[in-house]
């Protein structure tokens, strides 16, 4: 099983990310993860916390035998839209090392704060299992 991009004809070809996806199967449905590792530890820059909230859904994802290929889509949460904009080019490489090049469909939001108070990102998933 795979996903399929919907990539309407004659829009623009989206940079990192994809307009939206369709695929069969189970779904999974992912609450917000942030960016500490296992023991509650945050890193102090964003892009370290994106990372690792990328590994966190990966981990969270592999318990219904998923993989980054099989999430259909993100929606992040971010504190400071600024920073994120700033964070532009180092971000890329990190979202690969963690996520391949597999780019579903993404929503970005700033919000007042998240729960957790060092947490400067929050990243949800669905996923679409075969």
């Amino acid at each position: 099983m795979s996903l399929t991009v919907l990539q309407p004809k004659g829009w623009p070809v989206p940079k990192g990310y994809s307009n939206g996806l369709t695929g069969e199967g189970r779904l999974a449905v992912l609450g917000g993860q942030v960016g500490s590792d296992a023991a509650g530890r945050f890193p102090d820059a964003f892009v370290p916390q994106v990372r690792q909230a990328l590994a966190n859904i990966l981990v969270v994802l592999a318990e219904a035998g998923g993989k980054p290929e099989h999430i259909a889509r993100l929606t992040w949460f971010v504190t400071d839209m600024g920073e994120y904009r700033a964070s532009l080019a180092e971000l890329g490489p990190a979202y690969r090392a963690v996520m391949g090049r597999h780019f579903p469909a993404m929503t970005l939001v700033e919000v007042g704060a998240l729960v957790e108070e060092e947490a400067k990102v929050e990243i949800e998933a669905t996923a679409i299992l075969p």
